[in-house]
């Protein structure tokens, strides 16, 4: 639902140039997701996959730091370290579990579904890691 609602709030509310990527990753996400619940089927997939959003919470509280121009404040930093402390946890290292599970796992699932998947996973992957990129460049290496 989450997604859903954030997918439609933005192409209402923000310019496609500003939001693409975040439209872009939500596709994906509905996709996989629906496919989750549509076929009754990698639930427990899906509900690791949910585990990428424990960072959000940081990523989140990042942008309202720097919407009340907050930067230069003790609470921004100590944010920007959990953030990127919970990004290496909760993103990095569950989507190269997800991603090694669909590998060791590719004789049990249906090919259409595989396909779905590996293809999921190559995109989040990149995606995050220049998001990761983006946060150490502009949070510890300014």
């Amino acid at each position: 639902g989450y997604f859903l609602e954030d997918f439609v709030d933005m192409l209402c509310n923000q310019k496609l140039n500003q939001s693409w990527e975040l439209l872009f990753h939500h596709s994906v996400v509905i996709i996989c997701f629906g496919i989750a619940v549509v076929l009754h089927q990698y639930v427990g997939f899906a509900l690791v996959a949910l585990l990428v959003e424990i960072n959000s919470i940081f990523l989140h509280l990042r942008q309202i730091l720097l919407m009340a121009n907050l930067v230069h404040t003790t609470c921004y930093r100590l944010n920007s370290v959990v953030n990127l402390g919970t990004y290496v946890v909760f993103r990095i290292a569950t989507l190269a579990w997800m991603t090694r599970w669909l590998y060791l796992n590719r004789e049990n699932v249906p090919p259409a579904t595989y396909a779905v998947g590996t293809v999921g996973m190559a995109i989040m992957t990149p995606m995050n890691l220049i998001l990761f990129y983006r946060l150490l460049r502009s949070d510890f290496f300014r």
